[in-house]
C-alpha cells in the first residue's frame, strides 16, 4: 500500500560545505543517507530520518541539519499533528503502533509544580563544603526498636538486622535487561554502580556470566518470564527484585523481538536463539497477597535469607493498599514506577494513557505506610521520568527513600531519545544487539560519563540540603513541609500532602 505519511523530519544537506566523506552513510542505521557514485552526490530519504542526530554529531563539516518537518495538517487542537498521523499508520499497517521510552504528555509532569523549600536567619543554611553532609542510605526492613548492651567499653548491637542495600548516594540503575540494550551499556551501568558504591539492576533478562564480578552491586530480578532465573543467578545478587509490573506498560507483559535474541542473549534468557522473549502479563503463580508472600519467602529461602526482597509495581489508583499488603507479605523494598517511566518497547496507547504520575504515588504509600505503623518495615524507591537532582531530592521529600533512573542514564551515555528503541537499530549503540552498532559504545567512557554524572548529582544533593538547613539525607526523608506547590489545586496539594508556596 502506497503511504500517505509525510516525512516526519527533513534532512537539509549544505553542498558547499559537504565533502562526501560519507560519515553520515555509515553512521546511519536507518539507511537514510546513500551515495551516488556516478553523480558525486549523497542523497537522503527524509521518510527514513527519526532525527537521532546521530548523523549531524558526526559530520566533519557540519553540513547537516535535521528539522521538523513545516509541511503538515492544518493546525487543529483536538485533531493534532501526531493524532493524525497515528491515524494513518495504523490505516497501512492494521497493527499495535510501538513506541520506546517514556511518555511525553506535558501535562504529567509534577516536579516542575514543586519546590525547596529554603532556609534563612531563623534555620541558617549549611555550607556542604565545610561542613559534612551526609547523603548514605540504607534499603530495606529496620527493626521497631534496637536493643545494645555494654561490653568491654564499647556498645555491641544485640538486635539482629535484616539485610540492607548501602548506597552512598541515594541513586539506583533502573531495571534494563541484557537483550533491550547492548551488553557494552549493561556493563557500563554494572562498573558505575560498583565505582559509586549503588546499585544497578538487571532487567528481566538475566545476568551474562561476564558481569556476575558485579554481583555485589546488582538487583536481579525475576518477572513473570522467569528469564535467566535459576539459584547461581539469585545468589549472584545483592538483592532479589519481583518485578509485578513497570510504568511504561502497566498490566501488559514484556516484549523482546527475536531479531534482538542473539546467541549471547539466548544464553543469558535460556531461550532459543532468534525466538521472541515473551513475558506474560501476570506472574501465573500470583494473584494475591497471599500467593506473592509465598514467593518472597521461597525467593529468601533460595538465597538463604541474606538478600533484601524487592517488589516492583506501576503506579496506579490503589498502590497505597497494594504496598502496605506487599510489606505485610514480606517485601523488604517496595519499587514504585509512575507513568512517565522509560521501555525498549511498548504500545503507545498503553504507555500515554495507562498508570499515574509518580509524584502522586510516593506521598500516598509513604503516608498509608505511615499512618499503618509500618513504614519502617520496608524501603520506598521511586521510578518514572526521573530528570535532574532536584527530581531526586523531592521524591525522597515526598516519601521516597531512593530513586531509580533508566532514561538519564542512557542519555549520559548517548541516547538521545528518539523513541526508537524497539527497532533494534538504536544508532548510539544503546539499545541495539546487532555486534556492528554496539560497538559504538565503548564501555570505559560510558562507565566514566555515569560516574561523572552521579557525581555531579551527588554534589548537587548536598547544595540543596545545605540550602535547607539539612545535613542528613534522613531528616528529608517523607518531610513534605519541605516542599511547596506552585500552580496546584487543593485536591493536588492534598494528595501530594504539600503546602501551597506562600503559606
Amino acid at each position: 500500500m502506497k503511504t500517505n505519511l509525510l516525512p516526519e523530519f527533513l534532512v537539509e544537506r549544505d553542498e558547499r560545505r559537504c565533502i562526501r566523506c560519507k560519515v553520515c552513510v555509515n553512521q546511519c542505521t536507518y539507511e537514510t543517507h546513500s551515495y551516488d557514485e556516478e553523480d558525486d552526490v549523497i542523497c537522503s530519504k527524509d521518510e527514513n530520518c527519526v532525527n537521532c542526530q546521530r548523523c549531524v554529531t558526526f559530520c566533519p563539516t557540519h553540513a547537516i541539519t535535521i528539522r521538523k518537518n513545516p509541511n503538515v495538517n492544518t493546525e487543529n487542537a483536538n485533531w493534532t499533528v501526531a493524532a493524525i498521523r497515528d491515524l494513518k499508520k495504523q490505516a497501512e499497517t492494521g497493527g499495535v503502533l510501538l513506541t520506546g521510552m517514556g511518555c511525553d504528555k506535558p501535562n504529567l509532569t509534577y516536579w516542575d509544580r514543586l519546590l525547596l523549600n529554603a532556609s534563612q536567619v531563623t534555620n541558617p543554611s549549611i555550607d556542604p563544603l565545610r561542613e559534612p553532609m551526609e547523603i548514605r542510605t540504607y534499603l530495606g526492613a529496620k527493626p521497631d526498636e534496637l536493643e545494645m548492651e555494654m561490653e568491654n567499653g564499647s556498645i555491641l548491637l544485640k538486635t539482629k538486622l535484616a539485610p540492607q542495600l548501602r548506597l552512598n548516594t541515594p541513586i539506583l540503575f533502573s531495571a534494563m535487561s541484557y537483550g533491550a540494550i547492548s551488553l557494552n551499556v549493561h556493563e557500563a551501568l554494572a562498573r558505575a554502580a560498583t565505582k559509586c558504591g549503588t546499585y544497578f539492576n538487571t532487567g528481566e533478562g538475566g545476568l551474562d556470566k561476564r558481569l556476575y564480578k558485579y554481583g555485589d552491586h546488582a538487583i536481579v530480578q525475576v518477572a513473570s518470564g522467569r528469564f535467566g532465573v535459576h539459584p547461581d543467578y539469585l545468589n549472584a545478587g545483592a538483592a532479589v527484585e519481583i518485578k509485578i509490573g513497570q510504568g511504561a506498560k502497566p498490566g501488559i507483559g514484556g516484549h523482546l523481538p527475536g531479531e534482538k535474541v542473539t546467541p549471547d542473549v539466548a544464553r543469558t534468557r535460556m531461550i532459543p536463539t532468534g525466538t521472541d522473549a515473551l513475558s506474560p502479563a501476570p506472574q501465573h503463580d500470583i494473584y494475591s497477597i497471599e500467593d506473592l508472600r509465598q514467593l518472597i519467602y521461597a525467593l529468601k529461602e533460595a538465597t538463604n535469607y541474606t538478600k533484601s526482597i524487592s517488589v516492583k509495581i506501576a503506579a496506579v489508583h490503589n498502590s497505597a493498599a497494594i504496598a502496605s499488603g506487599m510489606v505485610r507479605a514480606g517485601a523488604d523494598i517496595i519499587a514504585l514506577d509512575g507513568v512517565r517511566g522509560s521501555t525498549g518497547a511498548a504500545p503507545k496507547i498503553i504507555r500515554d494513557n495507562v498508570g499515574i504520575p509518580i509524584e502522586l504515588v510516593i506521598a500516598q504509600v509513604d503516608q498509608r505506610l505511615r499512618a499503618e505503623g509500618i513504614r519502617n518495615k520496608a524501603s520506598i524507591i521511586a521510578a518514572g521520568g526521573i530528570r535532574s537532582s532536584g527530581d531526586v531530592i523531592k521524591a525522597i521529600a515526598l516519601g521516597a527513600d531512593a530513586v531509580y533512573i533508566g532514561t538519564a542514564a542512557l542519555v549520559a551515555v548517548g541516547c538521545t531519545v528518539c523513541q526508537r528503541c524497539y527497532t533494534g537499530k538504536c544508532p548510539w549503540g544503546i539499545a541495539t544487539n546487532d555486534p556492528w552498532i554496539a560497538k559504538r559504545v565503548n564501555s570505559d567512557i560510558a562507565t566514566e560519563r555515569l560516574v561523572n554524572l552521579l557525581r555531579g548529582w551527588s554534589l548537587e544533593i548536598k547544595d540543596m540540603m545545605g540550602g535547607m538547613g539539612i545535613n542528613a539525607i534522613e531528616s528529608l526523608r517523607g518531610n513534605r513541609l519541605a516542599l511547596r506547590g506552585v500552580g496546584l489545586t487543593d485536591t493536588e496539594l492534598k494528595i501530594l500532602g504539600v503546602k501551597m508556596a506562600g503559606a
